[in-house]
Protein backbone atom coordinates (compact mmCIF):
# COMPACT_ATOMS: atom_id res chain seq x y z
CA UNK A 1 0.00 0.00 0.00
CA UNK A 2 1.30 3.89 -0.58
CA UNK A 3 0.85 4.49 3.11
CA UNK A 4 3.60 2.19 3.91
CA UNK A 5 5.90 4.76 2.27
CA UNK A 6 4.50 7.60 3.94
CA UNK A 7 6.83 9.28 6.67
CA UNK A 8 5.06 12.20 8.98
CA UNK A 9 6.78 15.30 9.56
CA UNK A 10 9.77 15.27 11.69
CA UNK A 11 7.81 17.27 14.48
CA UNK A 12 4.67 15.84 13.55
CA UNK A 13 1.65 17.84 13.32
CA UNK A 14 2.51 20.73 16.03
CA UNK A 15 2.38 23.44 13.63
CA UNK A 16 -0.17 25.20 11.50
CA UNK A 17 -1.44 22.72 8.67
CA UNK A 18 -4.06 22.72 6.28
CA UNK A 19 -6.00 20.47 3.74
CA UNK A 20 -8.94 19.84 1.65
CA UNK A 21 -11.04 16.10 2.11
CA UNK A 22 -13.40 14.76 0.01
CA UNK A 23 -16.60 14.52 2.19
CA UNK A 24 -19.03 11.39 0.83
CA UNK A 25 -22.71 11.66 0.78
CA UNK A 26 -25.19 13.21 -1.06
CA UNK A 27 -24.20 16.36 0.61
CA UNK A 28 -20.42 15.87 0.41
CA UNK A 29 -17.76 17.94 -1.94
CA UNK A 30 -14.90 19.49 -0.87
CA UNK A 31 -14.19 20.49 2.70
CA UNK A 32 -11.33 22.52 4.42
CA UNK A 33 -9.75 20.52 6.73
CA UNK A 34 -6.88 21.49 9.85
CA UNK A 35 -4.83 19.01 10.20
CA UNK A 36 -4.22 18.10 14.25
CA UNK A 37 -2.13 15.41 15.87
CA UNK A 38 -5.42 13.61 17.12
CA UNK A 39 -7.26 14.03 13.94
CA UNK A 40 -8.52 15.94 10.90
CA UNK A 41 -11.62 18.51 11.31
CA UNK A 42 -13.19 20.13 8.75
CA UNK A 43 -13.50 23.92 9.26
CA UNK A 44 -15.36 24.75 5.92
CA UNK A 45 -18.50 26.27 7.75
CA UNK A 46 -16.08 29.07 8.28
CA UNK A 47 -13.85 28.85 5.97
CA UNK A 48 -14.68 26.95 2.48
CA UNK A 49 -11.95 27.94 0.24
CA UNK A 50 -8.16 27.43 1.05
CA UNK A 51 -7.84 30.85 -1.31
CA UNK A 52 -10.09 32.77 1.27
CA UNK A 53 -8.32 30.95 4.38
CA UNK A 54 -4.79 32.30 2.53
CA UNK A 55 -5.67 35.65 1.80
CA UNK A 56 -6.13 36.55 5.45
CA UNK A 57 -3.46 39.05 6.96
CA UNK A 58 -2.63 35.88 9.45
CA UNK A 59 -4.69 32.27 8.82
CA UNK A 60 -2.53 30.47 10.83
CA UNK A 61 -3.94 32.61 13.31
CA UNK A 62 -7.47 32.71 12.24
CA UNK A 63 -7.82 28.63 12.27
CA UNK A 64 -6.34 28.62 16.12
CA UNK A 65 -9.51 30.47 16.63
CA UNK A 66 -11.69 28.02 15.69
CA UNK A 67 -14.07 25.45 17.34
CA UNK A 68 -13.11 22.36 15.88
CA UNK A 69 -16.01 19.79 16.60
CA UNK A 70 -15.81 16.23 15.71
CA UNK A 71 -13.01 14.36 14.00
CA UNK A 72 -13.52 13.09 10.52
CA UNK A 73 -10.81 10.35 11.49
CA UNK A 74 -7.27 10.10 11.81
CA UNK A 75 -4.80 11.86 9.60
CA UNK A 76 -3.52 7.53 8.72
CA UNK A 77 -6.90 6.60 8.13
CA UNK A 78 -7.41 9.53 5.34
CA UNK A 79 -3.97 9.19 4.27
CA UNK A 80 -4.92 5.05 3.30
CA UNK A 81 -8.49 5.87 2.03
CA UNK A 82 -7.06 8.03 -0.24
CA UNK A 83 -5.20 5.46 -1.96
CA UNK A 84 -7.32 4.32 -4.91
CA UNK A 85 -6.58 1.02 -4.85
CA UNK A 86 -7.55 0.60 -1.34
CA UNK A 87 -10.27 3.04 -0.94
CA UNK A 88 -13.49 3.29 0.21
CA UNK A 89 -15.71 5.84 -1.24
CA UNK A 90 -18.07 5.86 1.89
CA UNK A 91 -15.17 7.07 3.74
CA UNK A 92 -13.21 10.77 3.68
CA UNK A 93 -10.15 11.24 1.69
CA UNK A 94 -7.75 13.82 0.99
CA UNK A 95 -7.67 15.91 -2.31
CA UNK A 96 -5.05 18.38 -3.13
CA UNK A 97 -4.78 20.88 -0.70
CA UNK A 98 -5.00 24.12 -3.19
CA UNK A 99 -8.55 25.08 -5.13
CA UNK A 100 -8.76 28.46 -7.02
CA UNK A 101 -5.36 29.09 -7.09
CA UNK A 102 -3.49 29.21 -10.52
CA UNK A 103 -0.88 27.12 -10.58
CA UNK A 104 2.29 28.11 -11.65
CA UNK A 105 6.13 26.48 -12.00
CA UNK A 106 9.33 28.21 -12.07
CA UNK A 107 12.18 26.01 -14.13
CA UNK A 108 15.83 25.82 -14.32
CA UNK A 109 15.71 27.05 -10.93
CA UNK A 110 19.44 24.90 -10.41
CA UNK A 111 22.45 24.76 -11.98
CA UNK A 112 22.61 21.10 -11.11
CA UNK A 113 20.07 20.19 -13.46
CA UNK A 114 20.41 23.30 -15.82
CA UNK A 115 22.95 20.89 -17.72
CA UNK A 116 19.85 18.42 -18.26
CA UNK A 117 17.92 20.53 -19.92
CA UNK A 118 20.34 21.97 -22.64
CA UNK A 119 20.86 18.07 -23.07
CA UNK A 120 17.15 17.57 -23.73
CA UNK A 121 17.12 20.27 -26.47
CA UNK A 122 20.32 19.27 -27.88
CA UNK A 123 19.00 15.97 -28.21
CA UNK A 124 15.88 16.81 -30.01
CA UNK A 125 13.97 14.18 -27.59
CA UNK A 126 15.84 11.58 -28.40
CA UNK A 127 17.01 10.19 -25.23
CA UNK A 128 19.32 7.77 -26.94
CA UNK A 129 21.50 10.56 -28.08
CA UNK A 130 21.40 11.91 -24.28
CA UNK A 131 25.09 10.44 -23.09
CA UNK A 132 26.98 11.42 -25.72
CA UNK A 133 25.30 15.06 -26.05
CA UNK A 134 26.05 14.93 -22.16
CA UNK A 135 29.85 14.30 -22.38
CA UNK A 136 30.06 16.67 -25.04
CA UNK A 137 28.59 19.76 -23.37
CA UNK A 138 30.43 18.92 -19.76
CA UNK A 139 33.86 18.67 -21.85
CA UNK A 140 33.14 22.75 -23.55
CA UNK A 141 30.70 24.26 -20.61
CA UNK A 142 31.88 22.47 -17.52
CA UNK A 143 29.27 20.93 -14.68
CA UNK A 144 29.45 23.26 -12.44
CA UNK A 145 27.45 26.44 -13.04
CA UNK A 146 26.28 27.16 -9.53
CA UNK A 147 28.83 30.14 -8.64
CA UNK A 148 27.40 31.82 -11.39
CA UNK A 149 24.87 34.35 -9.98
CA UNK A 150 21.90 35.12 -13.13
CA UNK A 151 21.81 38.06 -14.16
CA UNK A 152 25.03 39.07 -12.69
CA UNK A 153 28.67 40.39 -14.84
CA UNK A 154 29.41 37.02 -14.58
CA UNK A 155 26.51 35.55 -16.09
CA UNK A 156 26.60 37.86 -18.97
CA UNK A 157 29.87 37.91 -19.99
CA UNK A 158 29.50 34.01 -19.72
CA UNK A 159 26.15 34.31 -22.15
CA UNK A 160 28.70 36.23 -24.43
CA UNK A 161 31.36 33.76 -24.34
CA UNK A 162 28.75 30.49 -25.06
CA UNK A 163 26.98 32.69 -27.79
CA UNK A 164 30.75 33.04 -29.88
CA UNK A 165 31.18 29.33 -29.43
CA UNK A 166 27.62 28.49 -30.63
CA UNK A 167 26.63 27.11 -27.30
CA UNK A 168 24.41 29.30 -26.24
CA UNK A 169 20.86 28.01 -25.67
CA UNK A 170 16.96 28.93 -24.37
CA UNK A 171 17.35 27.14 -21.14
CA UNK A 172 20.79 28.64 -20.55
CA UNK A 173 18.75 32.37 -21.01
CA UNK A 174 16.51 31.59 -18.06
CA UNK A 175 19.07 29.42 -15.96
CA UNK A 176 21.68 32.14 -15.79
CA UNK A 177 20.19 35.29 -17.72
CA UNK A 178 18.01 37.74 -15.62
CA UNK A 179 14.46 36.58 -15.75
CA UNK A 180 13.21 33.85 -14.74
CA UNK A 181 11.49 31.01 -16.43
CA UNK A 182 7.68 31.12 -14.98
CA UNK A 183 4.95 29.22 -16.42
CA UNK A 184 1.42 28.09 -15.90
CA UNK A 185 2.19 24.26 -14.83
CA UNK A 186 -2.16 23.35 -14.49
CA UNK A 187 -5.30 25.08 -14.32
CA UNK A 188 -7.08 25.96 -11.11
CA UNK A 189 -8.50 22.47 -9.54
CA UNK A 190 -6.76 19.87 -12.24
CA UNK A 191 -4.10 19.07 -9.44
CA UNK A 192 -4.12 15.66 -7.66
CA UNK A 193 -3.30 15.20 -3.99
CA UNK A 194 -1.47 12.23 -1.89
CA UNK A 195 -2.50 8.88 -3.24
CA UNK A 196 -3.52 9.56 -6.85
CA UNK A 197 -2.95 8.59 -9.62
CA UNK A 198 -0.01 10.85 -10.99
CA UNK A 199 -0.47 10.55 -15.38
CA UNK A 200 2.29 10.38 -18.00
CA UNK A 201 1.40 11.53 -21.59
CA UNK A 202 0.74 8.14 -23.88
CA UNK A 203 3.30 9.10 -26.41
CA UNK A 204 6.38 10.01 -23.71
CA UNK A 205 9.28 8.21 -23.51
CA UNK A 206 11.53 9.76 -21.38
CA UNK A 207 9.98 11.15 -18.77
CA UNK A 208 10.89 12.21 -15.15
CA UNK A 209 9.32 12.57 -11.84
CA UNK A 210 10.23 16.17 -10.44
CA UNK A 211 10.36 16.66 -6.68
CA UNK A 212 9.76 20.28 -5.64
CA UNK A 213 8.97 22.40 -2.85
CA UNK A 214 5.42 24.44 -3.65
CA UNK A 215 4.98 28.06 -2.51
CA UNK A 216 1.59 29.19 -1.34
CA UNK A 217 0.90 33.07 -2.24
CA UNK A 218 -1.84 35.07 -1.29
CA UNK A 219 -3.50 37.63 -4.12
CA UNK A 220 -1.26 40.03 -2.79
CA UNK A 221 1.71 38.23 -3.13
CA UNK A 222 2.31 37.51 0.18
CA UNK A 223 3.91 33.95 0.82
CA UNK A 224 1.99 32.21 3.43
CA UNK A 225 3.49 28.73 3.66
CA UNK A 226 4.66 25.40 1.64
CA UNK A 227 4.05 21.87 -0.08
CA UNK A 228 5.64 19.07 -1.21
CA UNK A 229 5.11 19.22 -5.23
CA UNK A 230 5.31 16.57 -8.09
CA UNK A 231 5.32 18.54 -11.55
CA UNK A 232 5.82 15.71 -13.60
CA UNK A 233 7.85 16.24 -16.82
CA UNK A 234 8.13 15.08 -20.20
CA UNK A 235 11.70 15.37 -21.27
CA UNK A 236 11.27 14.17 -25.07
CA UNK A 237 8.23 16.80 -25.92
CA UNK A 238 10.04 19.76 -24.50
CA UNK A 239 13.00 18.57 -25.82
CA UNK A 240 11.68 18.45 -29.56
CA UNK A 241 11.20 21.91 -29.66
CA UNK A 242 10.28 24.58 -25.92
CA UNK A 243 6.94 25.30 -27.99
CA UNK A 244 5.23 22.20 -26.49
CA UNK A 245 6.54 23.30 -23.30
CA UNK A 246 2.52 23.32 -22.79
CA UNK A 247 2.08 19.63 -24.14
CA UNK A 248 5.12 18.77 -21.73
CA UNK A 249 3.51 19.79 -18.49
CA UNK A 250 -0.15 20.14 -18.60
CA UNK A 251 -1.56 17.03 -19.00
CA UNK A 252 -4.78 15.24 -17.19
CA UNK A 253 -3.41 13.98 -13.41
CA UNK A 254 0.22 15.92 -14.53
CA UNK A 255 0.22 17.69 -11.31
CA UNK A 256 0.34 16.72 -7.15
CA UNK A 257 0.60 18.61 -4.68
CA UNK A 258 0.09 17.67 -0.91
CA UNK A 259 -0.18 15.97 1.27
CA UNK A 260 -1.21 19.41 3.03
CA UNK A 261 -0.08 22.88 3.08
CA UNK A 262 2.02 23.92 6.48
CA UNK A 263 1.24 27.87 7.02
CA UNK A 264 4.15 30.17 8.20
CA UNK A 265 3.67 30.75 12.17
CA UNK A 266 6.26 30.45 14.84
CA UNK A 267 7.42 26.52 14.09
CA UNK A 268 7.87 27.47 10.14
CA UNK A 269 9.08 30.22 8.04
CA UNK A 270 10.42 30.94 4.91
CA UNK A 271 14.13 30.23 5.83
CA UNK A 272 12.72 26.59 6.69
CA UNK A 273 12.12 26.58 3.09
CA UNK A 274 15.54 28.11 1.40
CA UNK A 275 17.28 25.32 4.05
CA UNK A 276 14.74 22.15 3.34
CA UNK A 277 16.22 19.23 1.26
CA UNK A 278 13.78 16.96 -0.61
CA UNK A 279 14.08 13.48 -1.42
CA UNK A 280 13.07 11.42 -3.58
CA UNK A 281 12.34 7.90 -4.15
CA UNK A 282 11.10 6.16 -7.15
CA UNK A 283 10.22 2.57 -6.55
CA UNK A 284 9.12 -0.03 -9.77
CA UNK A 285 6.89 -2.78 -9.42
CA UNK A 286 10.03 -4.11 -11.86
CA UNK A 287 12.46 -4.04 -8.94
CA UNK A 288 13.57 -0.70 -9.93
CA UNK A 289 14.67 1.76 -7.63
CA UNK A 290 16.09 5.33 -8.17
CA UNK A 291 17.15 7.75 -4.83
CA UNK A 292 18.58 11.36 -4.72
CA UNK A 293 18.07 14.26 -2.78
CA UNK A 294 17.43 18.56 -4.08
CA UNK A 295 18.70 20.83 -1.59
CA UNK A 296 16.95 23.97 -1.56
CA UNK A 297 19.95 25.79 -0.70
CA UNK A 298 22.08 25.50 -3.99
CA UNK A 299 18.74 27.12 -5.78
CA UNK A 300 20.07 29.80 -7.97
CA UNK A 301 17.12 32.36 -7.50
CA UNK A 302 15.90 33.01 -3.62
CA UNK A 303 12.09 31.98 -3.33
CA UNK A 304 11.21 35.28 -2.93
CA UNK A 305 12.57 36.67 -5.72
CA UNK A 306 10.94 33.80 -7.83
CA UNK A 307 7.52 34.92 -6.43
CA UNK A 308 8.51 38.41 -7.02
CA UNK A 309 8.94 37.71 -10.73
CA UNK A 310 5.75 36.08 -10.72
CA UNK A 311 2.90 38.45 -9.44
CA UNK A 312 3.62 42.56 -9.41
CA UNK A 313 2.53 45.24 -11.58
CA UNK A 314 2.76 43.50 -15.02
CA UNK A 315 0.56 40.06 -13.41
CA UNK A 316 -2.37 39.45 -10.39
CA UNK A 317 -3.64 36.69 -9.23
CA UNK A 318 -6.62 37.69 -7.86
CA UNK A 319 -7.41 34.08 -6.29
CA UNK A 320 -3.59 33.65 -5.37
CA UNK A 321 -1.45 30.53 -6.71
CA UNK A 322 0.97 28.44 -5.90
CA UNK A 323 4.54 28.57 -7.14
CA UNK A 324 6.49 25.12 -7.69
CA UNK A 325 10.43 26.09 -6.99
CA UNK A 326 11.79 24.01 -9.69
CA UNK A 327 14.44 20.82 -8.32
CA UNK A 328 18.22 20.05 -8.99
CA UNK A 329 17.23 16.20 -9.58
CA UNK A 330 17.42 15.70 -13.41
CA UNK A 331 17.92 11.56 -13.02
CA UNK A 332 20.12 10.29 -15.52
CA UNK A 333 20.38 6.59 -14.06
CA UNK A 334 19.60 4.36 -16.94
CA UNK A 335 16.31 2.06 -17.62
CA UNK A 336 16.92 0.70 -20.31
CA UNK A 337 15.89 3.23 -23.08
CA UNK A 338 19.83 4.23 -23.95
CA UNK A 339 19.15 7.67 -22.31
CA UNK A 340 18.80 7.95 -18.51
CA UNK A 341 15.74 7.36 -16.74
CA UNK A 342 12.18 7.17 -17.43
CA UNK A 343 8.75 6.21 -16.09
CA UNK A 344 6.97 2.48 -15.87
CA UNK A 345 3.51 2.24 -15.05
CA UNK A 346 2.64 1.80 -11.62
CA UNK A 347 5.94 2.86 -10.45
CA UNK A 348 5.79 4.03 -6.73
CA UNK A 349 6.97 8.07 -6.51
CA UNK A 350 7.96 9.27 -2.71
CA UNK A 351 8.72 12.55 -2.05
CA UNK A 352 9.59 14.01 1.29
CA UNK A 353 10.99 16.34 3.18
CA UNK A 354 11.61 16.59 6.79
CA UNK A 355 9.43 19.83 8.29
CA UNK A 356 6.40 18.86 5.45
CA UNK A 357 5.92 15.07 5.54
CA UNK A 358 5.61 12.57 2.47
CA UNK A 359 3.43 13.06 -0.89
CA UNK A 360 3.75 9.55 -2.55
CA UNK A 361 1.42 8.97 -5.94
CA UNK A 362 1.17 6.14 -8.42
CA UNK A 363 2.34 6.75 -11.94
CA UNK A 364 -0.34 5.93 -14.68
CA UNK A 365 -1.04 7.10 -18.42
CA UNK A 366 -3.18 10.88 -18.40
CA UNK A 367 -5.63 9.25 -20.74
CA UNK A 368 -6.25 6.37 -18.05
CA UNK A 369 -6.58 8.45 -14.79
CA UNK A 370 -9.39 9.35 -13.20
CA UNK A 371 -10.68 12.01 -15.80
CA UNK A 372 -11.05 16.10 -14.15
CA UNK A 373 -14.70 16.72 -14.15
CA UNK A 374 -15.03 18.78 -10.89
CA UNK A 375 -14.09 22.63 -12.17
CA UNK A 376 -15.22 25.98 -11.15
CA UNK A 377 -19.02 25.51 -11.55
CA UNK A 378 -19.03 21.94 -10.12
CA UNK A 379 -17.50 23.64 -6.99
CA UNK A 380 -19.76 26.65 -6.75
CA UNK A 381 -22.76 24.55 -7.20
CA UNK A 382 -21.78 21.95 -4.55
CA UNK A 383 -20.80 24.98 -2.03
CA UNK A 384 -24.43 26.87 -2.69
CA UNK A 385 -26.16 23.40 -1.89
CA UNK A 386 -24.33 22.93 1.28
CA UNK A 387 -25.26 26.41 2.38
CA UNK A 388 -21.11 27.58 2.04
CA UNK A 389 -20.58 30.39 -0.72
CA UNK A 390 -20.41 33.14 1.62
CA UNK A 391 -17.59 31.06 4.01
CA UNK A 392 -16.16 30.09 0.30
CA UNK A 393 -15.01 34.12 -0.43
CA UNK A 394 -15.37 35.74 3.06
CA UNK A 395 -13.90 33.60 6.55
CA UNK A 396 -15.91 33.97 9.84
CA UNK A 397 -15.37 32.95 13.04
CA UNK A 398 -19.00 32.64 14.10
CA UNK A 399 -20.88 30.46 11.59
CA UNK A 400 -23.74 28.71 12.64
CA UNK A 401 -23.39 24.87 13.37
CA UNK A 402 -26.27 24.46 10.98
CA UNK A 403 -24.15 25.38 7.96
CA UNK A 404 -21.99 22.27 8.87
CA UNK A 405 -22.21 19.79 5.82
Amino acid sequence: MLYDAYVAPEDGYAGSWVGRVWLPGSQGGPAVVVIRSDGVYDVSRHVATISALLDLEDPAAFLRTLPLGESLGTVEALLRNSDPEAQDAARPFFLAPIDLQAVKAAGVTFAASLLERVVEEQCKGDPAQAAAVRAALAAEIGTDLSAVTPGSEEAKALRTALMARGLWSQYLEVGLGEDAEIFTKAQPLSAVGYGATVGIHPKSHWNNPEPEIVLAVSSAGRIVGAALGNDVNLRDFEGRSALLLSKAKDNNASTSIGPFIRLFDGSFSLDDVRRADVTLRVEGSDGFVMEGVSSLSRISRDPADLVGQTIGGTHQYPDGFVLFLGTMFAPTQDRGNGGGFTHKRDDVVVIGSPRLGTLVNRVGYSDEAPRWEFGFRALMANLASRGLMEAAVRPRRDASEGNHP
